[in-house]
């Protein structure tokens, strides 16, 4: 497994949830590391991706709420999710897109769900 990733789960709005997406090191090395999700009858969408260069991409949906973050000595990405709404329920994918020709992965997606 290539991407594991953790975390999900049932919240109240205005909650707080922590995602973590564990990498093996050839892959977290070789990737732009980030997290997208899908909700039920929508398409997939970015939720955060870091750049080549570390900077932090945010979906405008999630601006001022999601922090994306990594630990490189463990090869994990983080999402940190504050002030959370109904509308964040969703399945949550974390991703690392390969530099150059590297492949890209998946990891199999974690739910969360924010109760109204």
């Amino acid at each position: 497994v290539q991407l594991q990733a953790s975390g999900g789960g049932l919240v109240e709005t205005g909650g707080s949830l922590r995602l973590s997406c564990a990498a093996s090191r050839s892959v977290f090395s070789n990737s732009n590391m980030g997290w997208y999700r899908q909700a039920p009858g929508e398409q997939r969408e970015l939720v955060a991706v870091l750049s080549s260069g570390g900077s932090p991409i945010y979906g405008d949906s999630v601006k001022d709420r999601f922090t994306i973050s990594v630990d490189n000595a463990k090869y994990t990405v983080y999402l940190q999710m504050t002030s959370l709404k109904p509308e964040d329920t969703a399945v949550y994918y974390c991703k690392a897109q390969g530099r150059g020709f590297k492949p890209i992965y998946w990891g199999q997606g974690t739910q969360v769900t924010v109760s109204s």
